[in-house]
């Protein structure tokens, strides 16, 4: 199939004959007119007659063009000139009504020209970088026919735009079997497990067995993050890359402190390494295969590169570099990859959830022998359940295990799952598709029950041979460590997306949503009652200059009762209102968001309060002018 997009001001369109025996019948009068509209010529080619997943591929590569140029209007031109090798009649209207109503189903308004006629349009192009673009798309894995891509060349090659690991055909082809662990070790059917109060671990079970990725809407964190001006989608870039708004980044870069520091403290030695590789590197290229995911390639003076969907290799070349023994071990290397990318499908981009371009804290360790491994496994396990605890995210955890591995150490696995206090998805495999043996999730599920992995950790029994590894032994020889790969928050924008999802649930309940108080980007909020009381909220604002406190003031000419609602609506812990009284008593009246009460308060134990929530985590200063008079609308 092949597709051209056009972003319109308008297109008018006429019918003028029929063009096959058996046009479609008219509906509707004609010529019409279509403004603000994402225009999608299409022509069905031989190849793309299974219906439903041709269809659902086109509503995949339509929802990834509108969400770039924010238009939900759709029309879907039938024009059989993109191609000189199109499908039967049937096969190519069955699609077109097919994707109009998936695309209905997920809130978009969306119609077709007339199918099996002649027609003329004229059309207005919006002419930004992103109002026009061609692609090819096929809804098989073997791509189109021989036929069809000899006669016309794509305008954009599918393998100059991404990689597809073999591990990761190999994990779609994957024969595994879903458990629940409980509490005992006993394993159970996930269809006959009484899961009870255990309705997050369902929803889990669910996802991962029907594997039903897409959303049918749009899922509510975006909303929340485009009306707190904190992150936005970047229409000049790829589908699934974002800008990060002054808020967004400030909540972002405490959270890479945060689990820099996690790292650091834990003993791991902070690096950095190149962004892209040569695609024909020995090592790189077996890995490449044994990685379960897609990567973008890069073409540069005739050579092929890819850009890094992981820290794994650069820190793997280091440590095939480095000169270590058993003594330095185990050896732990970090780095915070600000980017890794992965070209994910266009479907199942949903806004941080899932997207091209991602900060991943990525961590490698070292280990003599499975001993060491199963006990820095097990280390790593404590301090993903530390992470998430401090970003008061629920999860759920799973374990994917090589059955002869599980069998082996079931008593170990029996332990993790008392450490994690209730019963566990368990995914047994007898072939290995990937370098790992075991690795554990914890997962996110959010408002659609949709599951997100965020802290992982995985043991490695492949890569010290890819990369020729080696540590000195106690009797001088030269042997190979396992290594375990560990992200301990997992991608930080899907930290975000949870965290936000979690708000949006509670939101759903009739319940205040709030950020955890040390990351809330404005803690406190001053708001003078008028003109006069505006000196004093500045004074404040200065004794609280060397504190480490994020405030602000709202010092706009707006009504009283209009600053109060906008303080809650940027969920801001404490809304301090200034007028005489607080003056002359020096007293604070403070409206606290979660207890939803008001008090009247002494600032010293005001800044107590946020001072002992900011305390043992990274501090940053508030990235705003601290009055809101000052600050460009976002």
């Amino acid at each position: 199939m092949r597709i051209l997009a056009v972003h319109s001001d308008f297109i008018e369109v006429e019918v003028k004959k029929a063009a096959i025996k058996q046009p479609e019948t008219l509906s509707g009068k004609w010529p019409r007119r279509f403004d603000e509209v994402l225009v999608i010529f299409t022509a069905v080619e031989k190849g793309d007659e299974n219906v439903s997943e041709t269809a659902l591929k086109l509503t995949e590569e339509i929802l990834s063009v509108a969400n770039q140029v924010k238009c939900k209007n759709i029309l879907i031109h039938p024009w059989v000139h993109l191609t000189s090798n199109p499908s039967s009649p049937k096969v190519a209207q069955d699609i077109i009504l097919k994707t109009e109503e998936l695309l209905k189903e997920r809130e978009f308004s969306c119609d077709h020209s007339p199918f099996g006629w002649y027609k003329s349009f004229n059309i207005k192009s919006k002419g930004h970088p992103l109002s026009e673009l061609s692609r090819q798309l096929s809804a098989s894995p073997s791509g189109p026919s021989k036929d069809a891509a000899a006669k016309s060349e794509p305008s954009v090659k599918a393998s100059e735009l991404e990689i597809v690991s073999k591990s990761l055909q190999q994990e779609n082809q994957l024969k595994s079997r879903f458990y629940i662990m409980d509490l005992e070790g006993k394993l159970h059917e996930v269809d006959k497990f009484n899961y009870g109060q255990y309705s997050g671990l369902k929803k889990l079970a669910t996802y991962e067995t029907k594997k039903v990725r897409v959303y049918e809407k749009e899922p509510p964190h975006i909303k929340i993050m485009k009306e707190h001006s904190l992150i936005d989608y970047e229409p000049g870039s790829d589908s699934g890359n974002f800008r990060l708004l002054p808020k967004g980044r400030l909540i972002k870069k405490i959270m890479e402190r945060a689990v820099t520091d996690c790292c650091v403290d834990y003993g791991a030695l902070e690096v950095e390494t190149p962004l892209m590789y040569d695609y024909e590197h020995p090592s790189l290229k077996k890995y490449l295969d044994r990685f379960p995911a897609r990567q973008y390639v890069v073409i540069s003076d005739e050579k092929k590169f890819f850009l890094r969907f992981a820290a794994c290799f650069g820190q793997f070349l280091i440590a095939h570099d480095m000169v270590f023994s058993y003594k330095h071990l185990p050896l732990k290397l970090f780095e915070l990859t600000r980017y890794s990318f992965r070209r994910e499908k266009s479907g199942e981009l949903a806004g941080l959830k899932r997207l091209r371009a991602f900060t991943m804290p990525d961590m490698h360790t070292m280990v003599a022998d499975l001993e060491m491994g199963r006990l820095e496994f097990e280390r790593q396990y404590d301090l993903g359940l530390e992470w998430n605890k401090m970003m008061q995210l629920e999860t759920e955890i799973a374990f994917r295990v090589q059955d002869d591995f599980f069998n082996e150490n079931k008593e170990w696995y029996i332990g993790l799952v008392k450490k994690g206090g209730k019963p566990i998805l368990v995914e047994l495999f007898k072939e290995r598709y990937a370098y790992f043996i075991t690795k554990f999730e914890f997962n996110f599920i959010d408002s659609m029950d949709k599951a997100s992995a965020l802290t992982t950790v995985q043991i490695d029994v492949e890569n010290a041979d890819t990369y020729d590894i080696n540590f000195v032994d106690h009797d001088g020889s030269k042997k190979r460590p396992y290594i375990l790969h560990a992200s301990i928050s997992g991608s930080l924008e899907r930290v975000i997306y949870a965290i936000l999802e979690a708000q949006a649930m509670k939101m759903a309940e009739g319940k205040k949503a709030s950020f955890p108080l040390w990351l809330s980007p404005t803690q406190i909020r001053i708001i003078p009652v008028s003109d006069k009381h505006k000196e004093h909220g500045n004074k404040i604002i200065k004794q609280l200059g060397a504190k480490k406190v994020r405030v602000d003031i709202d010092d706009r000419d707006e009504p009283l009762g209009k600053k109060i609602r906008d303080g809650q609506k940027d969920w801001v812990p404490f809304i301090v209102v200034i007028g005489d009284k607080e003056i002359e008593t020096s007293l604070l009246s403070v409206n606290i968001r979660l207890s939803d009460e008001k008090k009247d308060m002494k600032l010293e134990e005001l800044v107590e309060i946020v001072e002992l929530a900011n305390s043992n985590k990274p501090f940053e200063r508030l990235s705003l002018p601290a009055e809101l008079s000052k600050r460009p609308i976002i």
